[in-house]
């Protein structure tokens, strides 16, 4: 990518979740600095090490504080200079966000407010990047064909709900000259490290589990196989969000999918995990794994990004779905 580009010191929240240990590898890569913002110090960047090499982890300048701290976050933006963030951290579970609305707000709402007062108080050059999600959308696409970026957003769920906040509060913000930034509305992505709550990491996890011979029962429990969607590898969307970086309007959204052809009934996932595990399983709907809410099929239109950037998916889905599977065996 950018081998010509002026070294940079970027921010990344939510270094300990799933997008943005990849995010870092990739600006560590690209000869930036890395910081990582992490709640407290207590070891839990040694657990990147399912992701990123003991020297990745040595380079990134490890920052503590909390997003809904407000003094504390301040205080960071005090005394480091960055010339963006990458703000990722966020309760990004949907089923969660109906049992904790409450804490799905205070961590994506006030800890995104806290974040963004502290730019426009110390940093205005500072560029902010704000982790959307097609979430806020809800599920309007299967009434009204691609999303678009200007479509009102509709969200079907506390975790949407929060994100839809944020994302027009980063809007305001920038449109009355409070902020530089952009916001990326990430539709559905998985690989390494994504968390066994979500969909297709689940199955990854339970055939993992089946193969190690740790679960005895070859059932694999399902939730709605019916529902559609077009799965993008996290390496390749977290390439999108640095390129986005280096080339945004200001105060603009961006969906951020891949393309129409790869749409797939949730199914065709847990089949090819199946195939991929070499196991032979019979599948159980469980009626856990359904959202109180579903969302039917969703569909982006991208021409937006496309304009702002040279960028498609690259990994395959049966690259990406074999590293999940074994990203899962060698971690149990």
């Amino acid at each position: 990518m950018g081998k010509n580009m002026t070294k940079k010191h970027y921010l990344v929240t939510g270094i300990t979740g799933f997008a943005a240990p990849h995010l870092a590898r990739l600006l560590l890569k690209e000869g930036h600095k890395v910081s990582g913002l992490i709640r407290g110090s207590n070891g839990r960047q040694m657990d990147l090490l399912d992701i990123l090499f003991s020297n990745e982890i040595d380079s990134i300048n490890w920052i503590y504080g909390d997003l809904k701290n407000g003094m504390t976050i301040k205080k960071i933006f005090e005394n480091n200079r960055f010339d963006g963030v990458f703000h990722l951290a966020a309760q990004s579970h949907p089923p969660t966000s109906f049992d904790y609305p409450l804490d799905t707000f205070e961590n994506n709402i006030i800890g995104t407010a806290w974040l963004v007062e502290a730019i426009r108080e110390t940093q205005k050059n500072c560029s902010f990047m704000f982790c959307s999600t097609s979430e806020v959308y809800g599920d309007s696409c299967k009434e009204v064909g691609d999303l678009k970026e200007d479509m009102p957003l509709m969200p079907n769920n506390p975790y949407g709900v929060s994100k839809a906040s944020s994302d027009l509060y980063i809007q305001e913000r920038c449109k009355n000259g409070f902020l530089k930034g952009f916001i990326t509305r990430a539709f559905s992505h998985t690989g390494p490290r994504r968390g066994k709550n979500f969909s297709v990491s689940c199955d990854a996890y339970n055939l993992a589990l089946i193969k190690k011979g740790i679960k005895k029962e070859k059932v694999l429990s399902v939730g709605n196989l019916k529902t559609k969607r077009i799965v993008t590898d996290v390496r390749d969307m977290v390439r999108a969000y640095y390129l986005l970086m280096q080339n945004y309007q200001n105060g603009q959204a961006y969906n951020v999918c891949g393309p129409a052809e790869n749409i797939r009934e949730m199914g065709f996932y847990t089949d090819k995990l199946i195939e991929i595990s070499g196991l032979k399983v019979r599948k159980r709907v469980d009626p856990k794994f359904y959202r109180p809410i579903d969302i039917k099929i969703q569909t982006a239109d991208t021409t937006k990004l496309k304009k702002a950037i040279n960028w498609k998916p690259e990994i395959s889905i049966d690259k990406t779905l074999k590293d999940l599977f074994n990203y899962w065996m060698k971690k149990l």
